[in-house]
């Protein structure tokens, strides 16, 4: 029996001016002096669905029903910084998403079901259109936090062009997830 192969579907950040603005704002958030990881530059993605531990017969599967989704190359906005849950209890830091948040939800509002018919448990998350750049280890300098967070609300990171559906594989590993392509699904290319 092969590995399992631990999952998500997501849109990728290839713009490399959209990478550097990211990876500035990741730069302002570690000089708040709050305890966070950094998600690597490279690594951040707007996640449309995690699938967790997958096996290896079920990739092409998963792949079929992405093909099944009806989205036409669309633009993302990327804007704005915030954290889940709550300012007073920051857990994640992440990028916004403004222009293009509804044609995402539509996506995943068409992947969900078929996900569910493969056997995939809910959704318990439901979808929030967002790209994670940090996550938060300790309450150490929340205050700054939130206060970097609420200077920045607005912030204007670009604009990216969703075009190819991604089934991702991740890899974990002390120095941090590695991701790989499986799997893209781009229509009309």
């Amino acid at each position: 029996m092969s590995e399992p192969i631990r999952s998500f579907i997501a849109f990728d950040i290839d713009d490399p001016a959209v990478r550097n603005k990211l990876s500035k704002v990741q730069a302002l958030v570690v000089q708040t002096g709050a305890d966070v990881k950094l998600v690597e530059t490279e690594n951040i993605h707007v996640t449309m669905r995690f699938l967790g531990d997958i096996s290896s017969g079920m990739v092409d599967k998963v792949y079929e029903e992405m093909k099944g989704v009806q989205f036409v190359p669309f633009t993302v906005q990327l804007k704005g910084v915030g954290v889940f849950p709550t300012l007073s209890y920051p857990r994640v830091v992440w990028a916004g998403i403004a222009e293009g948040a509804n044609e995402l939800r539509g996506i995943f509002d068409q992947l969900e079901p078929r996900l569910r018919n493969l056997g995939f448990a809910a959704d318990v998350h439901g979808f929030s259109p967002h790209l994670t750049i940090a996550r938060v280890r300790s309450g150490r300098n929340k205050g700054e936090l939130a206060n970097f967070v609420k200077a920045n609300a607005n912030f204007d990171f670009g604009t990216i062009k969703a075009n190819c559906l991604r089934l991702k594989k991740s890899i974990l590993s002390p120095r941090g997830p590695s991701y790989s392509t499986l799997r893209e699904f781009c229509p009309g290319t």
